[in-house]
């Protein structure tokens, strides 16, 4: 399973929208469109699809034009743990 990264996405997309969009790549497992406290999508998403699915999304989407917005995309990296604060 591939965790996608789905940048510069249209303020107005909707999930299921994105749904859509990669399940024309292949199965989907989840979806999650990163929204702020007053509903409005942040403008990035993240896609779950089997590894297979995910190289072809990857590499049919990175660059799509959706609903007017350039996507990036690409397979999303984990930031890691926080390095520890300092104490001074």
């Amino acid at each position: 399973m591939k965790k996608i990264y789905v940048g510069n996405l249209p303020l107005s997309a909707t999930t299921d929208q994105v749904v859509a969009l990669f399940e024309q790549h292949g199965t989907v497992d989840d979806v999650t469109v990163m929204v702020r406290e007053d509903g409005v999508t942040r403008g990035f998403a993240f896609v779950m699809m089997p590894d297979d699915d995910a190289r072809v999304a990857v590499a049919e989407l990175d660059g799509y034009d959706f609903m007017g917005q350039s996507l990036r995309v690409n397979e999303s990296r984990d930031r890691g743990a926080k390095a520890p604060r300092r104490a001074w």
